[in-house]
């Protein structure tokens, strides 16, 4: 059996626990490991026993340990995510289909409909996948829903069917 690594941890125990106590919640667990290192001193730790009493993947412990050996605390508690990627849609293009789509007399028959409305208007060719998760997400579509009215409805028609409807009710 390999001989428990030692790592010398800078830091107090009293330190380490406020960090935890203000880290972000990715970072806790590094701090939890740094704390256990610090509890069993000069003797060291093993990789399998800090899996074991963190729940931590053997392959974690041994990045964390070398991050902390090679920078410290600062280069342990540091991650290389650069965020999240930037909207295809700008707040114009976002407003423009909201407007389209919240318009009962589009005539859009669907999302391939969309994607083709906007590749002429706003320029941008956009897969299928993205616009409809863009829709769902944005503006709670759905793949399939009825349509709330058609969008040839003739409204004179319309009222006149109700008042021949309401004369009809009313003789029987």
């Amino acid at each position: 059996m390999a001989k428990a690594l030692f790592i010398e941890v800078k830091e107090s125990e009293a330190e380490l626990k406020k960090l935890v106590r203000n880290a972000r919640p990715m970072f806790v667990p590094r701090i939890n490991m740094l704390i256990e290192m610090k509890k069993e001193g000069e003797k060291g730790i093993s990789k399998r026993e800090l899996m074991k009493r963190l729940g931590l993947s053997g392959q974690s412990v041994t990045d964390w340990r070398k991050m902390y050996r090679d920078g410290g605390i600062e280069k342990l508690l540091s991650h290389a995510m650069k965020g999240f990627k930037p909207s295809v849609f700008t707040k114009e293009d976002h407003q423009k289909i909201s407007d389209l789509l919240h318009n009962p007399e589009n005539g859009l028959a669907g999302f391939s409909e969309l994607k083709e409305w906007i590749f002429e208007n706003l320029g941008k060719d956009i897969k299928y996948n993205t616009i409809l998760k863009y829709c769902i997400r944005h503006f709670g579509a759905k793949a399939k829903v009825a349509r709330k009215s058609h969008i040839n409805k003739d409204d004179q028609a319309v009222e006149a069917f109700k008042k021949t409807l309401v004369v009809s009710v009313q003789k029987s």
